[in-house]
């Protein structure tokens, strides 16, 4: 987060964003950045993390009510944040999430790898959540799951089917997970399903090519009355030539009330 503040500025100057949810914030709470967010015309912060890992934010022009961290699996791990924003539009109130799914480490198997167990216990949790709370109206859940659930998201299913973030029991819990809380994949909404998407590709693994290889970790979900409204939806891939840049390009959703019928 904090090494990358003046990319931050450039993609709130390029792209007029109105909200930003961001994951692997990695600065605790007391070294958050706030003045300078503010600066860039973010006056209004939801913000949870700690030393080294996770870490989640939501940064808003529009003032943000009822902040909540939710914890999971019993840990306080700084990867749920929420928060109401008021956009004073005929929107109204938005109930913005931040989310952040545990990566689940090397090994697909939830016997041998406690990351990757984990990650499913993490979804099935969060699933039985959204179940409890049922299917509401004006949320937005946005964040790094870790998973990318259809064919078009990754390079090449075919040559990834047991490894972590495409196997088919990850695939399946987000599913749970998308169906309990009522959820629309906003982007797929403008784009195709069998459109080739990547939001992240790792320039440490040699194959920093976000065009033709990677794969679609980053989401933003709607709940069904949003999804009149959606006007676009990109992947904003110029961010990965940056100067330090992240390996996950920024997801963008524009909602436009104009839109509705």
């Amino acid at each position: 987060m904090r090494r990358r503040i003046e990319a931050l500025g450039w993609l709130a100057a390029e792209r007029k964003i109105d909200i930003l949810c961001l994951q692997e914030t990695k600065v605790v709470e007391s070294l958050f950045p706030s003045d300078e967010i503010a600066a860039l015309g973010y006056p209004h912060q939801a913000f949870a993390g700690i030393k080294a890992f996770n870490g989640v934010s939501i940064l808003s022009k529009f003032p943000l009510l009822n902040v909540e961290v939710r914890d999971w699996c019993g840990r306080r791990d700084c990867r749920h944040i929420l928060a109401w924003a008021e956009t004073g539009t005929p929107l109204g109130k938005l109930e913005v999430h931040s989310l952040y799914v545990p990566a689940g480490g090397n090994l697909a198997d939830p016997v041998r790898n406690e990351k990757f167990r984990h990650k499913l216990e993490f979804l099935a949790e969060q699933a039985h959540w959204w179940t409890a709370r049922g299917a509401g109206s004006n949320r937005v859940l946005a964040g790094d799951f870790n998973i990318d659930p259809l064919i078009a998201d990754v390079r090449s299913r075919e040559r990834l089917p047991l490894t972590v973030n495409h196997t088919e029991i990850e695939i399946i819990y987000l599913e749970h997970l998308r169906r309990a809380g009522g959820w629309i994949d906003a982007f797929r909404l403008k784009h195709p399903d069998d459109e080739p998407s990547f939001t992240c590709c790792s320039h440490r693994a040699g194959n920093w090519d976000p065009v033709g290889r990677g794969q679609r970790l980053d989401h933003i979900w709607i709940s069904k009355n949003l999804k009149p409204v959606v006007k676009t939806a990109e992947i904003f891939k110029e961010a990965l030539g940056w100067d330090l840049p992240s390996d996950h390009a920024p997801v963008i959703v524009t909602l436009d009330a104009r839109l509705q019928t």
